[in-house]
């Protein structure tokens, strides 16, 4: 039987390449995101590669909506081996005009959502004694840039939440961790391709879990 990985915020990046580099070692894959047309397509592609898919509505940033997807994800495929939080509102906008709402709405998707996430599936993996939680990290947790405050804060987020999971959750036998990428995503780029990327989750998943982060 296979196992389950989830993908929420799932994309035509790394999130295809995550969910192409997991079902390529025969996971089933679960995505969620807003766009139904988009997630159908990502499901013909992924067929075509002989990756058997569902997908699943979702707003990262909408509590509710992301309840909804979990459970349904659960109802329907079972607990998750793996879940991925690969959602991230990449707003430009300076620091000297970024508003109180703008911040509060952003961090709602971009740390909130990874949250509400992890306490959906996270009693099942218990349960199941074993899982990987992941988190898609960035350069911007390291290097912030005031040009990009909302992300800059978002990414900062995230990589306090892997660590403080991954201390809470050390003595058992779920990995909690981050992928740190530090540098723009693209296909060209001989390190930062999205299939480069995404071995980099692959490698995270098959180890020891000692360690909370990947700087990639």
């Amino acid at each position: 039987m296979s196992e389950l990985c989830v993908i929420v915020g799932m994309g035509e990046g790394n999130g295809m390449a995550i969910a192409n580099r997991f079902g390529k070692e025969n996971f089933l894959i679960a995505m969620a995101a807003r766009n139904e047309e988009k997630l159908k397509s990502y499901q013909s592609k992924l067929q075509e590669e002989g990756i058997t898919s569902h997908y699943f509505l979702a707003d990262s940033g909408d509590q509710r909506a992301l309840q909804s997807a979990c459970q349904q994800i659960q109802d329907q495929l079972g607990p998750p081996s793996v879940l991925i939080y690969n959602t991230a509102i990449p707003r430009m906008e300076s620091v000297l005009q970024t508003t109180f709402t703008t911040l509060v709405e952003d961090f709602r998707a971009n740390v909130a959502g990874a949250m509400e996430c992890v306490q959906s599936f996270l009693p099942a993996m218990q349960a199941q004694n074993r899982g990987t939680i992941l988190f898609t990290g960035g350069g911007f947790s390291m290097y912030p840039h005031p040009d990009f405050v909302s992300l800059s804060i978002g990414k900062a987020g995230i990589r306090v939440l892997a660590n403080t999971l991954h201390q809470a959750l050390k003595e058992s036998a779920i990995k909690v961790g981050t992928i740190t990428i530090c540098g723009t995503v693209n296909g060209d780029d001989p390190k930062y391709s999205s299939q480069n990327i995404a071995d980099q989750y692959w490698t995270f998943h098959q180890g020891s879990g000692d360690v909370y982060e990947i700087v990639y």
